[in-house]
């Protein structure tokens, strides 16, 4: 997707009186700004989601797409580590029993089959526009620990990249960041690219009222958005 793109479907999800913007879409948002983003494909039936697993190459990792939502792992709505044909069809037929017995009336649009990416640490990098505040970006230790720790900082954007980097050193969990006990040390520069870019988007899209990735993974060398979402006013 192009930037040029990005206004066109937000007012056509607005349109439709859709305000949560899918994974998908989400992360299509962040590939026109250049945040690393893993290979996948939006499929609506199995046998597509086989052919989709074999094109981008097993392992995979299944996700339902629904904008009713937004705690897959809570309802059994995301399969990882999926091997082979076979493990496909039985995580598709267990990701859709789960959804159906939990959330019976959730919209399924359809399933992400995405690439399995390596592990590293988590983040979880993020921006909002409040009416008070305008444009404000976050940053914090990501995954379940967010919630738990509730270890974040706030900048209000537009921000520079000495400003997205002491975001990044004012949380109690950036020892993790930079090599503890003799781990090796991530790459701060790459964290901070990214939240300069969320900061952008939300700048440059203001129908953007919520963006969040959770996790970004974090490597020695490079990020990934894992998952994403959005909403819009």
């Amino acid at each position: 997707m192009k930037r040029d793109d990005i206004k066109r479907v937000i007012t056509e999800n607005r349109v439709l009186g859709k305000n949560t913007i899918v994974e998908p879409l989400a992360k299509e948002i962040l590939g026109a700004y250049s945040v690393p983003v893993p290979n996948s494909r939006t499929v609506k039936d199995v046998t597509s989601a086989i052919e989709a697993a074999e094109e981008i190459g097993y392992p995979v990792v299944l996700k339902l797409v629904s904008p009713d939502v937004i705690h897959k792992s809570d309802v059994g709505a995301v399969r990882v580590g999926i091997e082979d044909p076979k493990d496909m069809e039985e995580s598709w037929r267990c990701m859709v029993r789960n959804v159906m017995d939990s959330l019976p009336s959730a919209r399924i649009e359809g399933f992400l089959v995405e690439e399995m990416v390596a592990p590293g640490i988590e983040v979880i990098v993020g921006g909002i526009r409040d009416e008070q505040f305008e444009g404000v970006v976050m940053f914090g230790m990501g995954g379940i620990f967010v919630e738990i720790m509730k270890d974040v900082s706030f900048a209000l954007t537009p921000l520079e990249k000495g400003e997205a980097l002491e975001m990044i050193r004012k949380i109690k969990g950036y020892p993790v960041l930079e090599g503890f006990r003799g781990e090796s040390p991530k790459d701060i520069d790459a964290i901070a690219d990214v939240i300069l870019k969320v900061a952008d988007i939300i700048e440059d899209i203001r129908d953007i009222k919520e963006l969040e990735i959770n996790p970004l993974m974090v490597y020695e060398k490079g990020v990934m958005a894992v998952d994403a979402r959005a909403r819009i006013g």
